[in-house]
């Protein structure tokens, strides 16, 4: 098991609701190194992290508008929990499946917070069906509504090969963060396939 840590460039934007991206390279396995941006009117930060060899991934971070504008996005991280095969035996998987890509849980914690606080977005999923020394190319998506409206959307480009994964971005909420209970959908999106789970928090 192994954790990786990247940290993100931040968009916010305010006119018509527009997400940027940034391109940064993922640190070597095991590593902790990198600091969380905090969301700003048009600003965009990217960080160049790890040493020579270390895989590159596409990091795209969606801005933080309304209800929670002025909150800041931090780390993004994962481990990966379990094997291919580990992986396969749980799902009694078998090659002439095809793909399988498979939200197993999701979670916001603390459910419930308040202006000032730091939440994880946490989801756990699965992927098989990858060919042999192949990664597949995978997007997380963290939608997040309140009343109803998209508040923000946070995502990041990944390459998975087959296993177990456990991800989390942390949100720190504004100071000014209206009560009330919001709604993350977490996706994770392949070239064919996707599967979506909704959880929520309260700010009190």
């Amino acid at each position: 098991m192994y954790r990786k840590i990247i940290s993100v460039a931040v968009i916010l934007t305010f006119l018509i609701g527009v997400f940027g991206c940034a391109s940064i390279p993922e640190e070597h396995k095991g590593a902790t190194t990198g600091a969380g941006i905090g969301a700003a009117t048009g600003a965009v930060a990217g960080a160049l992290l790890g040493s020579e060899g270390a895989k590159t991934e596409m990091a795209v971070v969606g801005g933080l508008l309304g209800a929670l504008a002025g909150g800041a996005i931090g780390h993004y991280a994962y481990d990966k929990k379990k094997t291919k095969e580990e992986t396969a035996q749980q799902y009694d998987y078998k090659p002439s499946e095809g793909t399988l890509i498979r939200i197993e849980d999701v979670s916001v914690s603390p459910s419930v917070a308040k202006p000032g606080d730091k939440v994880e977005m946490k989801m756990t999923y699965a992927v098989l069906g990858v060919a042999p020394g192949k990664e597949l190319e995978i997007s997380e998506t963290r939608e997040i509504r309140y009343e109803g409206e998209m508040y923000g959307k946070p995502q990041i480009s990944v390459s998975r090969s087959d296993g177990t994964y456990s991800s989390s971005i942390p949100l720190t909420l504004p100071m000014d963060a209206k009560k009330g209970k919001y709604s993350v959908i977490m996706t994770v999106q392949g070239p064919t396939l996707s599967d979506s789970r909704e959880t929520s928090f309260q700010i009190q």
